[in-house]
């Protein structure tokens, strides 16, 4: 991005106490309770994590962003009635330290074809801005639910 975007909105959230502790943000809206999940050597309580949190976000951002990727595909917006964006988010770990994110995206796009869906989650993927951000950093599987 250069230096004529100007931010539109900005979130900022606090955390304490790590993936034990709380996340909340800063006009009180949100305000979580965090928990380590069995699989990664924790209690698996009752709070959520920072992989649902980023996999909450991705999935609404994508959802959002396959509006600006219905015109160049000559699709109109009927093309995503009834339709939702789930969203996988992998904790990866390889040696000692080395920690990664893998996503994968699928697409409930009833109301296409096989074909016209996968063109939309992969134009999606062009502009939505989670997917730019994380663009050759983690990998992002793109999938368009069956049925």
């Amino acid at each position: 991005m250069g230096d004529t975007v100007d931010p539109l909105y900005t979130a900022q959230a606090t955390a304490t106490g790590a993936r034990t502790g709380e996340v909340a943000s800063s006009d009180g809206r949100l305000q979580v309770q965090l928990s380590r999940p069995a699989e990664m050597g924790g209690d698996g309580g009752p709070g959520t994590n920072p992989e649902q949190l980023f996999a909450a976000g991705f999935a609404a951002c994508f959802h959002s962003a396959m509006r600006f990727a219905l015109r160049p595909l000559g699709l109109t917006p009927r093309a995503l009635e009834g339709s939702s964006v789930t969203a996988r988010v992998h904790f990866l770990r390889g040696g000692d330290g080395d920690f990664g994110l893998g996503v994968d995206l699928t697409g409930h796009l009833p109301a296409l074809e096989a074909e016209q869906a996968r063109a939309l989650m992969e134009r999606t993927h062009t502009v939505c801005p989670y997917s730019r951000a994380t663009a050759g950093n983690i990998e992002v599987g793109l999938h368009v639910a069956g049925g």
